[in-house]
Order: C-alpha cells, then structure tokens, then sequence
C-alpha cells in the first residue's frame, strides 16, 4: 500500500496501480531498449538460445527465501528535517550521517515531503571548509512535495519499481497513523537482495 503526503497532508492512499493517477507525482522517463535489440532476439537468433539456456539452468525450486516488506530493511530511526530548517543545517546533517536525503516534516511533525543533496545544492556554494555564500532559505523553500509513501508492510519490489518510476532514490515508511517510522533506500534494497538466504525475486 502507497501514499502520497504533500503540504496539506495525505492526498492519496491506495495500491501501486493506481498510484499513476496522482498527477503531482513526476515520473521519471521509463528506460527504452536499444533500436534493434527486440528484433536480434527473436526466435532462433544467438540470443534468443543464450536465454533459453540460461533460463533452463535455472533452479526451479520454488521460493528461494524470504519475501522481504519494507519494515524488515527500512532505517529506524529515520534521519529527517523540519521544513523550517535552515538549508545550512540540512546540508551538514546529510554529510554528517552520510545519507543523500530525508524525509521533511512540518512543525506538526505530518510529513510533508523529502530534501536531497541535488535539492540543498541549488542554494549552496561549496568550498573545501563547507557551505559559503548561503541564499537564506529554509528546507521547505528546496524540498520535493509531495511525496510519495509505503505503508511497513509493502513489498520491497514495489517499492524498487516506484523508485524506478518515478526517480527517487528513497521512500519514506509511515504508519496507519500517518507517523514516519522508517527509511527504504536504494542501499537497503541492495543489500536486502544479496541478503542469505536470497530475496525471492521471481514467484
């Protein structure tokens, strides 16, 4: 299960099919395959047989393991920021816990949308002794809103294709109370999938 948080709090809640009907949520050009290659794999060519070979040595065992939901690899306790944060702030909290973004929350503490390394550098010079020549502006002026969510319990599939989709590098976890209580990012679905016993990718 998604959601969507913006200023105004949730704006959607609903399955990863529908959630291509928030038309605030950018989505990220999808990946187009080479001119051609559809045609040398047709039926007969070398690498239509490269992948009948392969697929025949897979193992065809069933499940190979676990199947993972995000509240089994998402960060806790989540890193986050308020929207009133200087960009100041938020720049040296990223470098200082080593992530590439956070979740923003208002004075609430209602998630309202998510600040990147890419966002705060709009608005920072950098030099070799940190940020210089600071716009004064605040992390809710350069944040991405809204946001899009899972719920604990989501498939980390799911999760990896909304990223794909719609070009994030991380979701935000919030509970039926609509209280952040986690972090999945591309990193944690990494290492979710060479995780032993392997994550079941295929059913």
């Amino acid at each position: 299960m998604f959601a969507v948080y913006g200023l105004s709090g949730p704006i959607f809640r609903g399955t990863f099919e529908r959630l291509g009907e928030v038309a605030a949520v950018a989505r990220s050009r999808p990946v187009q395959p080479v001119a051609g290659e559809e045609a040398r794999a047709a039926s007969g060519t070398p690498s239509a047989q490269a992948i009948s070979a392969y697929r025949q040595m897979l193992r065809v065992d069933g499940d190979r393991g676990p199947l993972y939901h995000a509240y089994q690899v998402m960060q806790r306790p989540v890193v986050s920021l308020f929207s009133e944060d200087t960009v100041e702030r938020a720049w040296r909290l990223l470098l200082a816990r080593r992530i590439h973004q956070a979740p923003v929350l208002d004075a609430g503490y209602r998630l309202v949308g998510i600040v990147s390394e890419r966002d705060l550098l709009t608005t920072l010079n950098l030099d070799a002794d940190g940020p210089r020549d600071i716009m004064a502006r605040q992390v809710g002026d350069v944040m991405t809103t809204p946001v899009v969510t899972a719920d604990p319990v989501t498939d980390i599939r799911r999760i990896a294709q909304v990223m794909l989709e719609h070009g994030v590098d991380g979701v935000p976890i919030v509970n039926e109370s609509d209280a952040l209580v986690g972090f999945v990012s591309r990193s944690d679905v990494l290492r979710a999938v060479i995780t032993d016993p392997p994550l079941s990718l295929w059913r």
